[in-house]
C-alpha cells in the first residue's frame, strides 16, 4: 500500500509545450534579490511564530467562553486575560504585513517551469493554496472584527475559531513539506547545510536566482530594516487599544482607551440591546433564585455592604481599559439566598436576544471578592450604556461575559461560560 502510494506521488507528469513558456513563465521574469530561499524561510520562521501565538492565545479566549470539562480559567491575576487577548490581537496586527512580505519573496513559485512535474508537487500545491487561503481569511476578517464591521455572513468567532484550525495545520503540512528548503534558508551561508542540493537545481532559473539574490545590490539589512518598519507602523497606528503608552499616536487604533461614557469604552449599547426603558423601570427587580430567593431593588442592592474594585474591561477585540467599579460582592449576594459558595451561577439580562445575553460565572470568579454586581462606576451611578441599573463585573474575564443589565443570577450553567 505505502509502495503503490509512493509510487503514485512520484509520478513524473509530462512537460507543457515550451511554447507556452510566456510572460511570468519566461527564464529570468522575477530577477529581484527579495525572492530567496533565504529571505522566505526567515520571514516564515516570524510569520509562523505569529501565527502560533495567535492559535495559543485564541484558543484561550475559546475555552474561557466555552470551557471543556478539565479547563479553569483563574481569577487572579486579574490582568490575565489583558495580556493574552491583547497579545492575541496585536500579533495578528503585525502578521498583516509579515504575511505580504512573504507571499512577496514566494510568488514566483507560482510560475515556475513546470508548473508541476508530479503528483506530490500538485498536492503540494494544494496544500499552499490551502495555507495562504486561511491564513489570509483569518487576518483578514480579524482586522474587520476589531473594527466592528460585519460585512460577511457568518458568526466571526465560530469561522475564525475553525479556520485556526485548519490555518494551523496547513502551517503543519507546509513545514514539513518544505522541510528541506527551510533548512537550507535557515543555515548559515556557505555551509554545507546551506548548499546541499543546490547542484542539481542550478539549471533551474529559480535557484540561479537564489544564488544572485545573496550577492544581490538589496541587502538583507535593508529588507530587514522594510519589514520592520512596516510592522513598527502598525504597532504605533493600531496597538494603543491594547498599550494605552501608545495610544497618542495609535490614530487607526479601533478604540481609544478612556474615550466612552464615564471614561470607559463601550460595544453594546442599550439602545442597541433594546433595554431603554426596561433598564429604567421603577418597578425593576434583581431575582436571585435560592433556598431563599431574592428581589432586590436598587435600594436592596446598596443595602449590601459596597466595595470598590479597580478592574479592566478587557473586549476579545483586543482593547482594554481600567475602571473603579463600586457594589456589593456577588458572593455576599450569593450567600444571602442560601446558595453554596462552590456553586457556578448563571446571570441573565435584561436584553431580550443576542449570543451574550447570559453568561455562566463558576467558582472561581463566583467567589472572588474581587466579583462585584457593580452600581457605580468612578464614583457615579453606572452609565445606561455600561449596564444600569446593576452588571457584573469580574477580575481576568472578557468583556463579552460581564453581563449587563442584569435582571436575574440562578444556579446553574448556561450561555457564555458554561
Amino acid at each position: 500500500m505505502t509502495a503503490a502510494l509512493d509510487r503514485l506521488l512520484g509520478a513524473r507528469l509530462p512537460d507543457p509545450p515550451e511554447g507556452l513558456r510566456r510572460g511570468p513563465f519566461r527564464r529570468g521574469a522575477f530577477p529581484s534579490p527579495l525572492h530567496s530561499e533565504r529571505r522566505t524561510a526567515r520571514v516564515g520562521v516570524w510569520l509562523g511564530a505569529a501565527f502560533l501565538v495567535c492559535f495559543g492565545t485564541g484558543l484561550i479566549s475559546h475555552w474561557i467562553q466555552q470551557p471543556p470539562g478539565w479547563f479553569t480559567w483563574p481569577a487572579e491575576p486579574v490582568w490575565l486575560y489583558r495580556v493574552t487577548q491583547g497579545t492575541h490581537v496585536a500579533v495578528g496586527l503585525a502578521a498583516i504585513p509579515l504575511i505580504l512580505v512573504k507571499l512577496w519573496t514566494v510568488y514566483p513559485e507560482l510560475f515556475r517551469w513546470p508548473p508541476v512535474s508530479t503528483v506530490a508537487g500538485v498536492v503540494s500545491r494544494l496544500s499552499i493554496l490551502v495555507l495562504v487561503g486561511a491564513g489570509v481569511m483569518q487576518l483578514a476578517t480579524g482586522l474587520i472584527n476589531i473594527s466592528q464591521w460585519y460585512p460577511f455572513g457568518f458568526f466571526f468567532t465560530v469561522a475564525h475559531y475553525w479556520t485556526g484550525w485548519i490555518a494551523i495545520g496547513a502551517v503543519a503540512v507546509h513545514v514539513g513539506a518544505y522541510a528541506p528548503q527551510i533548512r537550507r534558508g535557515l543555515a548559515r551561508r556557505g555551509s554545507p547545510a546551506a548548499t546541499a542540493g543546490l547542484a542539481a537545481a542550478q539549471a533551474d532559473e529559480v535557484a540561479a536566482t537564489d544564488a544572485a539574490a545573496e550577492d544581490g545590490a538589496v541587502s538583507r539589512r535593508t529588507f530587514v530594516l522594510a519589514t520592520g518598519l512596516g510592522v513598527g507602523a502598525v504597532a504605533l497606528t493600531t496597538w494603543g487599544q491594547t498599550i494605552s503608552a501608545l495610544s497618542p499616536v495609535s490614530g487607526l487604533a479601533p478604540r481609544a482607551p478612556g474615550v466612552g461614557p464615564q471614561g470607559v469604552p463601550v460595544n453594546q449599547t442599550a439602545a442597541g440591546a433594546g433595554v431603554t426603558e426596561t433598564a429604567v423601570d421603577p418597578a425593576f427587580r434583581l431575582v436571585v433564585e435560592g433556598p431563599e430567593r431574592l428581589e432586590l431593588s436598587l435600594a436592596d442592592l446598596a443595602g449590601f455592604d459596597q466595595h470598590t474594585e479597580r478592574l479592566p474591561i478587557t473586549c476579545v477585540e483586543g482593547w482594554s481599559a481600567d475602571g473603579d467599579w463600586t457594589g456589593p460582592r456577588l458572593r455576599d449576594v450569593l450567600a444571602a439566598a442560601g446558595i453554596p459558595a462552590d456553586t457556578s451561577v448563571t446571570v441573565e439580562s435584561l436584553q431580550t436576544g443576542g449570543l451574550y445575553r447570559v453568561s455562566t460565572v463558576r467558582p472561581p470568579h463566583a467567589t472572588s471578592p474581587r466579583t462585584l454586581l457593580a452600581l457605580q462606576l468612578s464614583g457615579e451611578p453606572l452609565d445606561l450604556d455600561h449596564g444600569y441599573p446593576v452588571r457584573l463585573i469580574a477580575p481576568n474575564r472578557p468583556g463579552v461575559m460581564q453581563t449587563k443589565w442584569i435582571t436575574r443570577i440562578a444556579p446553574g450553567t448556561g450561555g457564555i461560560g458554561a
